[in-house]
């Protein structure tokens, strides 16, 4: 296994793409959201689908979003939030739920988890609003900027799931793109401390340990170095080593019942 780092944004789609010709079945997956909520996309916009939303970001939306920032700008749109910019009140209060995609609920409460256990299951995992592009864990800058690498991947042939169905199994398999929120793979560590990342993974290699996973004591120590070392590369390895465990799944993901999602999109996670 490799773990590194080093490459641009604008550097990550034509190495993927590169990746894909020796490696067609892989699967990749990007910790950012993928569309945004319905109302917005098809109510607001009138687009049909993510990929036309992508097109949109790409060419005009996206950097205007992001740098309309100043309070008096005529053009800045209020439902973009974050530092300097409080939450609006139209996403606030019993409105809250707006500023949402289906899936971000879903992970949200976890609804499956009983009552009794939730608390203390989604304690530290609650995913943030892409529509907050200031301040602490602003999620929707690294979408909006993450929405053009899409478009190229597509436009390569990779499929982009749920808008895209699943081609790893085919004579001709296609790489697949999947979303993915980290703190669903990692669960509720301090992982911005270095010591905490690192008795997390002591206790995947421990035997002795609840946690342990054989295949953690396979890593090689480059690469569990660079783990303890930096955040990004934690969640990296963790959220590989959970895809890598339930990677016979990929190839028959589902195409989601609600045809809200085929706009808003998915997260995938462990348990689907």
């Amino acid at each position: 296994m490799l773990l590194e780092a080093g490459r641009t944004r604008a550097e990550i789609a034509p190495w993927l793409i590169e990746l894909a010709r020796e490696t067609p079945r892989m699967v990749v997956g990007f910790d950012f959201c993928f569309s945004y909520p319905e109302w917005f996309v098809r109510g607001e916009l009138g687009l049909q689908s993510a990929p036309e939303f992508w097109r949109l970001v790409s060419e005009t939306h996206g950097e205007r979003w992001l740098s309309r920032r100043a309070a008096d700008d005529p053009e800045r749109d209020p439902r973009f939030w974050g530092k300097p910019h409080k939450r609006p009140p139209q996403f606030s209060g019993e409105h809250l739920y707006r500023m949402l995609r289906a899936t971000d609920i879903d992970c949200k409460i976890l609804s499956h988890i009983p009552e009794a256990e939730r608390a203390a299951r989604v304690k530290g995992i609650t995913p943030k609003s892409v529509f907050q592009i200031g301040g602490s864990g602003s999620v929707g800058t690294a979408s909006l900027r993450g929405m053009p690498t899409l478009l190229a991947l597509q436009a390569a042939g990779f499929r982009i799931w749920p808008f895209d169905q699943p081609a790893l199994a085919c004579a001709t398999p296609r790489p697949l793109v999947v979303e993915m929120y980290t703190r669903l793979m990692t669960g509720a560590v301090h992982k911005a401390n270095p010591v905490a990342r690192a008795a997390y993974l002591a206790r995947r290699r421990d035997p002795a340990s609840a946690d342990f996973d054989p295949r953690y004591r396979a890593l090689p120590r480059p690469v569990l170095s660079r783990a303890r070392a930096s955040e990004d590369a934690f969640d990296a390895l963790v959220s590989s080593m959970v895809m890598a465990a339930r990677r016979s799944s990929f190839a028959a993901l589902p195409v989601p019942r609600d045809p809200a999602h085929r706009i808003e999109g998915w997260t995938w996670a462990p348990e689907l």
